[in-house]
């Protein structure tokens, strides 16, 4: 009997990407429609395809095998083709081309809410999903109780989960996916939402699932997670698989490569393409140090993190915050311009904002961040509300350079998320 869960054979998937058509009048719209087969027509005479789609390939000829009880870790950066590989190995998204060969029932949490329908209540979707999973209703009554235990959901157990907040959902949904024995678990920043207490639970369950030989796909940018729990990974970049093997080693190439993508400032120029909705959209970020727009920070400079970004609704206030990752995924500190996290308060942030182009700046100070690449992730709010207008993960990359002003003394490899300067003395007391 063959020991491989998982195989996987010149997978693609192919999108089209379409022109972005402009806005135009009731009246210019049926003008166009009428004009559209003549210009079709003419076209085809001219022998020319009217379908200018421009063909993007999320995935690209990617092949690898997975053996039964193996944990693999699968990262990369935004856009590598990590979510579209789950997606078409939970058969969610059908491939372009290739073949993917599972031996195994599986379970899978994607995204929040996947599987789940909204209307039904936690205790009705706690059966959906174990049906989709083929399970019977006895099987499902028999780890009832020990999945609701463990999404500490059980108070809103009756309510319909269009009720529940991102984390009640997750909590659910991964209590399901882990409880209901699949042999194969797929898992998509499942560490993403939740607090750290769940995090860990649900990184115990995943050991324990691995350490029972079922087989689980991970993906996630908590480099420190997934080092911890996986044994293998697998390294995608622009939609192909770069490496393949110890996940320490690909971790390495992974943490290594994001110096080429280190940026000092990332700019929208077209308002409808960049993050945010109706209400606001982000126009740059970028990060300044010794007056200069740069991705390399000298360990014992000042910068700051500007965002500069376009109010389109009136007589709101606004909260932005910004959170520092370093490259192990771990969170180095999170701020924001509310009155109690500033040292000079932010005037803005008590007033309703009018119509208009802001920019608000946070200032982090030199001998702080230890060295290293790190990434900023930028969320703005509504002050007062938990709704996000919008939220950009590692938006910039930047690297802290140690220039060696700590170096005189000790030259090996300084442990710690920080580096700051801390007030020693020495006295003798007998």
């Amino acid at each position: 009997m063959s020991d491989i869960a998982i195989k996987v054979r010149g997978l693609g998937k192919k999108y089209h990407i379409g022109e972005k058509l402009p806005h135009r009048s009731l009246t210019e719209s049926i003008k166009t429609a009428a004009r559209f087969p003549w210009e079709m027509a003419k076209s085809m005479f001219a022998g020319k395809a009217v379908d200018k789609r421009e063909e993007f390939w999320a995935l690209k000829d990617v092949s690898f095998d997975v053996k039964q009880g193996e944990v693999l870790g699968i990262i990369g950066s935004n856009g590598a083709g990590k979510s579209t590989l789950l997606k078409v190995l939970s058969r969610i998204t059908t491939p372009t081309e290739g073949e993917v060969e599972m031996f195994g029932r599986v379970g899978c949490l994607l995204e929040v809410g996947t599987g789940f329908h909204p209307e039904l209540t936690g205790r009705e979707n706690v059966f959906l999903n174990g049906s989709l999973l083929g399970m019977s209703n006895v099987e499902i009554k028999k780890r009832f109780d020990e999945i609701v235990d463990f999404s500490g959901v059980e108070r809103f157990l009756d309510t319909p989960v269009k009720f529940y907040s991102s984390g009640m959902y997750t909590r659910l949904a991964f209590s399901v996916a882990a409880h209901l024995d699949p042999e194969i678990l797929i898992l998509d920043e499942v560490l993403a939402v939740g607090d750290v207490d769940f995090q860990k639970k649900c990184l115990g369950k995943m050991g324990d699932i691995a350490k029972a030989g079922r087989t689980v796909l991970f993906v996630s940018h908590n480099m420190m997670a997934v080092k911890n729990l996986c044994s293998r990974g697998i390294l995608l970049e622009s939609g192909a698989v770069k490496m393949d093997g110890e996940i320490s080693k690909v971790m390495d190439t992974y943490l290594n490569s994001g110096k080429g993508s280190i940026s000092g400032e990332i700019v929208w120029n077209f308002p409808e393409s960049a993050p945010g909705d109706s209400r606001v959209r982000l126009k740059a970020v970028r990060i300044i140090s010794n007056g200069q727009i740069t991705g390399d920070v000298d360990i014992d400079k000042d910068f700051k993190i500007e965002a500069d970004y376009l109010n389109f609704e009136p007589n709101e206030r606004r909260l932005v915050s910004y959170h520092i990752v370093n490259a192990m995924g771990i969170t180095v500190l999170t701020s924001a311009n509310m009155p109690s996290a500033c040292i000079t308060p932010d005037t803005w942030n008590t007033r309703p904002y009018p119509k208009g182009e802001f920019r608000t700046s946070c200032t982090i100070p030199g001998l702080l961040l230890n060295d290293g690449l790190h990434s900023v992730s930028i969320y703005i709010n509504i002050v007062g509300a938990t709704e996000n207008i919008l939220f950009v993960r590692d938006v910039l990359i930047f690297n802290i350079n140690d220039t060696g002003l700590m170096r005189q003394e000790y030259i090996g490899p300084w442990l710690g998320i920080v580096r700051p300067r801390l007030d020693w003395k020495t006295i003798q007391i007998s």
